[in-house]
């Protein structure tokens, strides 16, 4: 883990908003609204499909980032922030990547560094006119950077 780090990014992923996932996704979430399952609700709506809620891109696939190792376990997710030029369309094809924004470090209250990692995720439509940008803060614990001898 380091500031080498920073800037680097995945190849672009190729997903698909599949309308089956969105309703499971609305289930799981416990918001069931017209605008993500009810298609006709959907077809006389503004955007004239239905839609998928906010976090919905977390399902997505953004490839890997190469280098760039994070343990599996023992990270804690410290922030999430969406950003949306337009709505994610049910059906739609999204073409999505990942880009380390930054890495830096700071001590915790037992005296050990904790590493913070600035991901930003994006999402492109078939023309690359960018749809969303996800913002996420990954903490990586004294106990496991120690774990890793960081």
């Amino acid at each position: 883990m380091s500031k080498e780090w920073i800037g680097k990014q995945s190849n672009k992923v190729k997903n698909r908003v599949d309308r089956l996932l969105v309703k499971r996704f609305a289930e799981s979430i416990g918001d069931l609204h017209p605008f993500y399952v009810d298609e006709e609700f959907g077809e006389n709506a503004r955007y004239g499909r239905n839609i998928a809620p906010p976090t919905f891109p977390r399902t997505l696939d953004y490839g890997v980032i190469e280098g760039v190792e994070l343990p599996k376990k023992g990270l804690i997710h410290g922030e999430e922030t969406y950003i949306y030029n337009r709505p994610l369309l049910v059906d739609e094809v999204v073409y999505c990547y990942a880009k380390i924004e930054d890495y830096y470090e700071k001590v915790g209250k037992s005296g050990g560094k904790m590493g913070f990692v600035i991901i930003k995720r994006f999402g492109e439509d078939e023309k690359g006119d960018l749809i969303f940008t996800e913002i996420q803060n990954v903490i990586i614990t004294e106990a496991v950077r120690k774990e890793m001898k960081v």
